[in-house]
């Protein structure tokens, strides 16, 4: 499944290479890649198909390279966990400083304002970050075992997002404005002549919803998506039940980088025997461009130094 963390070593503390966990991650793979068309009907393609065609390829292009782009900036996450869908307040809050690191992601827990809890503690974590930084820039082979299973998982992705263009239809609904910007809204639908071929894919047959595209720059806007039937999970041993909703909304955070500024979670279902409930809401805010390790272990080491640590050296 996509949900999934590899502790390389010294990335045991706090860095890891996914950003969901089952069963959020489960469905979450729909939140990047609804942007494809369908396979063509047999009849002739007219303009405006071909147009359509081109303008999903481009978001598809788009969600590929967004991927890349966010391995190279570091953000603030804050998650809301509630209690119910219509919860107006949250039971609990978890912010979390994500900060790319090679093949993995740090996460630095903050306070609910977002400040660190603790100098000490904060400068703790600044100092295992910046281990594996150093870690991870040496050109050994356990790095790049490293590497390597993040590019496995990379591509398993990519491969989920390219199988969207046979797994779904998508009917033009209308346009609509966004700060300024115009969207197209597209229906979302299972394409009744899809042959799942995982157990990954076959998550495509159980859900409909809505995507928007900035016309602009051909980039997912949003995506909103429920489930129409049961999804059993890990062979059946867990269940997301019909109704369960999930949302992503992206803004551009740099020119031309589009990423995630807002998801939302509404799942209901069991695991073995045991109900669960999952209703959470997730803010992404303050993108920062980091760059690969070489250059983000610069940044820590400057940000060490003015907490008043002597950084490590290589």
């Amino acid at each position: 499944m996509l949900a999934f963390f590899s502790p390389y070593g010294p990335c045991r503390a706090g860095l890891w290479t996914d950003r969901k966990r089952i069963p959020l991650a489960i469905l979450s793979l729909l939140l990047m890649p609804c942007a494809a068309p369908a396979a063509a009907q047999p009849s002739p393609q007219t303009a405006a198909a071909a147009q359509g065609s081109e303008l999903f390829d481009r978001v598809i292009a788009n969600q590929k390279h967004s991927e890349m782009e966010l391995d190279q900036y570091e953000r603030i996450q804050k998650t809301e966990s509630h209690k119910s869908g219509s919860d107006p307040g949250p039971a609990s809050v978890k912010v979390q400083r994500l900060f790319p690191a090679g093949p993995a992601i740090n996460r630095i827990t903050l306070s609910p304002e977002g400040k660190p809890a603790s100098t000490e503690g904060y400068r703790s974590d600044l100092e295992k970050l910046e281990r594996y930084l150093v870690w991870v820039a040496q050109d050994g082979s356990a790095q790049k075992d490293a590497y390597a299973r993040a590019e496995r998982k990379r591509k398993e992705r990519f491969d989920l997002i390219e199988d969207t263009r046979h797994a779904f239809l998508f009917s033009l609904e209308g346009k609509e404005t966004r700060n300024g910007r115009l969207l197209l809204r597209y229906v979302m639908e299972p394409n009744p002549r899809y042959k799942p071929t995982s157990r990954s894919t076959t998550l495509f047959t159980r859900v409909h919803g809505t995507i928007w595209i900035d016309e602009q720059s051909s980039q997912l806007a949003k995506v909103d998506g429920t489930v129409m039937e049961d999804i059993s999970l890990s062979l059946f041993l867990a269940k997301v039940y019909k109704g369960s909703h999930f949302m992503q909304e992206r803004y551009e955070v740099a020119p031309g980088v589009w990423e995630p500024t807002f998801e939302q979670y509404d799942f209901d279902g069991r695991k073995l025997l045991m109900p669960f409930s999952v209703h959470e809401r997730t803010f992404y805010t303050d993108y920062k461009f980091v760059g690969p390790p070489s250059a983000a272990l610069e940044l820590v080491r400057t940000e060490l130094h003015k907490l008043g640590a002597d950084p490590s050296t290589p």
